[in-house]
């Protein structure tokens, strides 16, 4: 897929309000074993890349050294249903600290009434976290109202 097809569908309304809804995504790739995984993660969105920030010795990162190849899926429920798929590759960079990205995307996740004393204990627990960059190079929209799924 076309660099410029990815912008046009990740500028679309609904794609933007998934981007930017409290919905965590959820992560595929391909284990150090060769089986998938798929695990639910905070994310925030650059408006060109996908950040998650993960502990340095996650099976992510090991994972992700080998093959970068991922896959993110952000849905909604309800009627109709909204889903973003995207494919792309990843990077990884070790950082000092906690990303102040990674705690604002944790609130996808975390309930409000707990963040505050989880935010500390992350922050008192890692000195260094994994960012992990994912660049999408093909991405599908389905909304259910001018969208479906293709055989």
């Amino acid at each position: 897929m076309d660099a410029q097809a990815v912008t046009d569908i990740l500028a679309q309304p609904i794609a933007q309000e998934l981007l930017f809804s409290d919905i965590p995504a959820r992560l595929s790739y391909i284990g150090l074993d060769g089986d998938p995984r798929v695990v639910p993660v905070g994310f925030w969105w650059t408006g060109k890349t996908f950040g998650v920030a993960t502990v340095v010795r996650s099976a992510k990162v090991a994972a992700l050294r080998k093959n970068h190849r991922v896959a993110l899926t952000i849905d909604r429920g309800g009627m109709p249903p909204r889903t973003l798929l995207v494919r792309g590759g990843a990077t990884i960079e070790i950082v000092d600290g906690v990303p102040d990205e990674y705690v604002t995307a944790a609130r996808k996740i975390v309930p409000a009434e707990a963040m505050p004393s989880w935010e500390a204990g992350v922050r008192a627990l890692y000195d260094e976290m994994a960012v992990i960059t994912v660049t999408p190079d093909h991405v599908v929209l389905h909304d259910f109202e001018t969208t479906l799924p293709k055989a």
